[in-house]
């Protein structure tokens, strides 16, 4: 049985995450992009509007990825699981899509449309907002409670996802984002939950 063929659609997108990761630091073009995939710009623009719209469509890719498995991940385990394993997914995922990692630091969008920095702030919020909806509820489920406020906890934890990130990008992939977080969430973990179970 032979691998299915990507569409022009799908090769086109393939081809400017790999241009994003091949290049760090640069900007892609459209000619380098139809260069890269061997058709002209004019044939690009048949099958995405503008170059934004490429963009959005990778964005798209990394959102229906992340989220999806966010979905499974908060229905089973109990919350430091769940947080454990929403910040491992993150990781992992950026470590595999280097070259669309870019666009979450907002490394690829400079000078580009304003949307995709508005799209790529929404995929944070919503992030942090299912984290804390996870630690939240873990008072309810489990009579755990945050030493900080629920907020503030998933706003640190999604902070600390997001330098890893950003340390990935700025050493041109380099430094994986998930090289030592096993030590390093053991070291977050404890710092979550009050022992007692009341709030400070």
């Amino acid at each position: 049985m032979t691998d299915k063929k990507p569409s022009r659609k799908e090769q086109i997108l393939q081809t400017l995450a790999y241009m994003l990761e091949a290049e760090p630091g640069g900007r892609v073009t459209t000619s380098g992009l139809a260069r890269e995939v061997g058709v002209s710009e004019s044939a690009l623009y048949r099958h995405f509007p503008s170059k934004a719209r490429m963009l959005e469509a990778l964005i798209e890719f990394i959102e229906d990825s992340v989220f999806s498995r966010i979905n499974r991940i908060i229905s089973e385990g109990d919350a430091l699981q769940q947080v454990e394993q929403i910040l491992t997914l993150i990781l992992a995922f950026t470590e595999r899509n280097p070259g669309i990692t870019r666009l979450l630091t907002g490394d690829a969008l400079t000078g580009e449309n304003e949307r995709l920095r508005q799209r790529i702030q929404q995929f944070y919020d919503r992030v942090e907002s299912q984290l804390k909806q996870v630690v939240r509820d873990a008072e309810f489920r489990e009579g755990k409670r945050t030493r900080a406020t629920p907020g503030i906890t998933a706003n640190l934890l999604l902070s600390v996802v997001e330098g890893r990130i950003a340390q990935f990008v700025r050493s041109g992939f380099r430094a994986r984002p998930a090289e030592d977080w096993h030590e390093q969430w053991a070291l977050i973990a404890p710092m979550i939950f009050r022992a007692d179970g009341k709030a400070l």
